[in-house]
């Protein structure tokens, strides 16, 4: 007996694993995040499937009405938004589903994080400018760690992914100026490859008046650093013509 959980990608359908796709089309019962997965993805849904919004759905409503039908012998797919590893509030689902003697499998999704660096053209890593990505959040009511709060991490002044804290950026901003100058570069990005995606761009001195401009609130990423700068960019030696590796001598 098995309950998967499959990643639905950040918005795009077409931002699906093969496997998701392919589990998708076989279950017969999908139970989806309707308040952040994109019902276009529910495309890929074997169409005699019964589909199930969990939005208000407590976590034992949600564990039995899927042991329910894993133990009738039906395929079952726990639809989460991009990557459930991610903030995906997976865990004690699948710790549920555990006590009851059924088994759990996590399958990938593209992580927002990634839409976002794609809508902004931009590669997280830059040579010589951040090798590191910060992958967090703000707290609220769900609070972090004191050692993972955002004015520590902001310390390393690596690149920074910020997820589920739009609707607190001017907070945000204020624990960023800790340690990031405040031209620091910052990109918004709202439904990150869903038709209706927005970017909002500039510098931590300003990106909180223009997300309050904007009306976003919510389903944003906020991504900070060096490397959205275009000026700064710097050249991989993995391509470089006097790098020589495992697959090729250095070209003289």
């Amino acid at each position: 007996m098995t309950v998967w959980f499959v990643g639905a990608g950040p918005g795009d359908p077409e931002l699906i694993t093969l496997r998701g796709v392919r589990l998708l089309r076989e279950a017969e019962l999908v139970v989806y995040a309707g308040s952040l997965v994109n019902k276009a993805v529910l495309i890929h849904a074997n169409p005699g499937a019964l589909l199930i919004d969990s939005a208000s759905l407590a976590l034992d409503e949600l564990v039995g009405i899927m042991a329910e039908a894993v133990t009738k012998g039906r395929q079952v797919v726990r639809l989460h938004t991009g990557d459930p590893a991610l903030f995906g509030a997976i865990q004690e689902q699948m710790d549920a589903l555990q006590q009851l003697g059924i088994k759990s499998v996590m399958v990938p999704g593209v992580s927002s994080y990634a839409a976002a660096a794609a809508a902004v053209g931009r590669e997280l890593t830059m040579p010589e400018i951040t090798q590191t990505v910060i992958i967090t959040r703000m707290g609220g009511r769900t609070p972090v760690p004191e050692k993972e709060n955002l004015r520590s991490l902001a310390s390393h002044q690596a690149a920074m992914c910020i997820f589920l804290s739009v609707g607190m950026i001017e907070q945000v901003v204020s624990e960023l100026l800790s340690a990031y100058p405040k031209e620091t570069p910052v990109a918004v990005v709202e439904k990150a490859s869903w038709p209706e995606e927005r970017v909002i761009q500039g510098t931590l001195a300003e990106i909180a008046q223009k997300v309050s401009e904007a009306g976003v609130t919510k389903t944003a990423m906020i991504l900070v650093g060096d490397f959205l700068a275009g000026e700064k960019k710097r050249k991989s030696r993995l391509y470089a013509a006097d790098f020589s590796h495992g697959f090729r001598e250095e070209k003289k």
